[in-house]
């Protein structure tokens, strides 16, 4: 690793939330392993049964509100602080819809999935906060159309938000961090393989070894709430 990174680009996934009680995608027991995906998380199937797909975001937005950030989140936080003293920076790139980060402390944070607490008219695409549920009901307020109110999440077939930015901070840092990914979701997958054309230095800090842990020059095992902690205070001591 990088004796002294000041410039360092994390990624997180599903994993780093989960102690949070939010629950994991591609595991046994996960969210797509109970419900279809085709049926509740494309454009076309809002387009079919819009009031099915809105309940599943609902709950799962009723969730993610009763929840708290874990010491994983608030041990990033401790580290954009860090880092900002010294002169260094933090990007931060989720995967996760929810706002925990935020919750935590965060500054910045760019979610490339979107955020489950924010509604999207599809008609004019005017996005506003939504902590409430949503319904065939509700109107816009930008455009005035009722039913076109989406979560503000990306879909399956769907192009994540911010690739360009994520593309620039990845190469302008010195480390590359994946937190609770699974190595099995592009483009996000695909970072670590940039950072290494890029020969920046790579670490996985993860539960289980992901799909592409064997791209990483580190890893770390363990549950988040205690390796992300120790990861920071190494780094920030260092």
């Amino acid at each position: 690793m990088t004796a002294h990174p000041t410039r360092i680009f994390v990624l997180t996934g599903a994993g780093i939330s989960a102690e949070s009680g939010l629950g994991t995608f591609r595991d046994v027991g996960g969210i797509w392993a109970k419900f279809d995906p085709s049926r509740l998380a494309t454009p076309e199937a809002f387009a079919r049964d819009p009031d099915t797909v809105q309940a599943f975001y609902n709950a799962r937005r009723q969730n993610l509100l009763a929840a708290e950030p874990n010491p994983a989140h608030r041990a990033l936080a401790r580290l954009e602080a860090g880092l900002a003293a010294r002169g260094g920076r933090l990007t931060l790139v989720t995967q996760n819809i929810d706002d925990l980060h935020e919750r935590a402390g965060h500054r910045e944070v760019l979610h490339m999935h979107g955020e489950l607490l924010k509604a999207r008219c599809a008609s004019c695409e005017s996005v506003v906060e939504a902590r409430a549920d949503l319904s065939t009901a509700n109107a816009c307020a930008a455009c005035g159309r009722t039913g076109r109110m989406r979560p503000h999440v990306v879909w399956f077939g769907e192009i994540p938000f911010h690739l360009d930015e994520i593309e620039e901070r990845l190469m302008a840092a010195d480390l590359f961090v994946a937190i609770g990914t699974s190595g099995a979701v592009y483009p996000a997958a695909g970072l670590v393989g940039a950072a290494r054309r890029a020969r920046i230095a790579t670490r996985e800090i993860n539960l289980e070894p992901s799909d592409n842990a064997h791209l990483f020059d580190e890893v770390d095992y363990g549950r988040a709430s205690e390796a992300v902690p120790r990861w920071v205070e190494g780094v920030l001591g260092g």
